[in-house]
């Protein structure tokens, strides 16, 4: 991530980095909870309502963060264009900082996509061998479904959750923000990649609060998922923070996250025969082991 917007010389120091990234972290979460135990407000009366209350409570907590960063960062000059380009809105390279990390996501779920190839094949064989052709009524139906699925995610309030709001505040707050006060703190690119999921991992512990108690679920059993959880946070967090220091674009490290949140996550086993679920298990490693390498030194290459 380049950093001449930013007077390094000048800097911050590391605990001061170390207590403003806590601090976003905890109030990230913090803000959620808000309404109901600072401000009293009734509950939601239904789930739409309830998502849209927290959307507002990320996104005043993401601006907050914005504003606290760029207070705290020795910013050079105060225009639009260059405090937009510390945080990695910035539109040089766009394209590349769209298909490298876009490709790269992808190759990890090679299994996903080779197993609904399969099921795709399996449906059309299956119709073929009824009687069934391609015909322009059929090319309609499928289009019509397509579309029809479109607006139902569009309609949907969850999915704005998972595809935007989420993914936005997030990197918002967990990479431009934190990963500049980090690097302007002095530490190391790799000390930074690896340190700031960490921050990220510590936003999601209220779930174990909410499985506890919210949900009944036994203390050990809300341990062990909360635990899964922030096991692939981390990994993600680490991968999304090399995405962002590598490219400077926040849209690298968020088309990755819009695309794993669609995702879900990959693959590993199949409930189809052992030949399908022979192939599904091992063609993620095919590209894998070439094509993850070459498009990450494509992404290094390319900063």
């Amino acid at each position: 991530m380049e950093q001449q917007e930013i007077d390094v010389a000048a800097g911050v120091s590391k605990s001061v980095a170390l207590i403003a990234c806590t601090a976003m972290s905890v109030f990230y979460v913090a803000i959620l909870y808000f309404p109901a135990l600072i401000l009293r407000l009734p509950p939601p009366s239904s789930f739409k309502s309830f998502l849209i209350r927290r959307f507002v409570c990320a996104a005043i907590s993401s601006i907050v963060s914005l504003v606290a960063c760029s207070l705290i960062l020795p910013i050079r000059r105060w225009d639009v264009a260059n405090l937009f380009g510390v945080f990695g809105f910035r539109l040089d390279h766009i394209w590349q900082a769209l298909v490298f990390p876009l490709s790269l996501t992808s190759l990890m779920y090679t299994g996903s996509f080779v197993s609904k190839l399969l099921l795709a094949h399996s449906t059309c064989s299956e119709h073929w061998n009824n009687g069934g052709n391609l015909s322009v009524d059929c090319i309609k139906g499928i289009l019509q479904q397509f579309i029809c699925c479109i607006l139902s995610m569009a309609s949907n309030v969850s999915c704005w959750r998972n595809y935007f709001v989420a993914p936005l505040t997030e990197e918002l707050v967990f990479r431009a923000c934190m990963i500049s006060l980090l690097l302007c703190g002095g530490f190391s690119t790799y000390t930074v990649i690896f340190l700031c999921p960490v921050f990220f991992s510590l936003a999601h512990l209220n779930h174990l609060l909410e499985f506890y108690l919210q949900k009944n679920c036994s203390f050990l059993k809300a341990c062990t998922v909360v635990g899964f959880q922030l096991g692939y946070t981390v990994i993600f967090g680490w991968y999304a923070s090399f995405l962002f220091v590598r490219t400077g674009h926040l849209v690298a490290p968020l088309v990755a996250h819009i695309f794993c949140n669609f995702m879900g996550l990959p693959a590993i086993v199949s409930h189809r025969s052992a030949y399908i679920e022979g192939w599904q298990n091992a063609m993620p490693f095919i590209p894998n082991s070439a094509g993850l390498d070459n498009l990450t030194f494509v992404i290094e290459t390319a900063n």
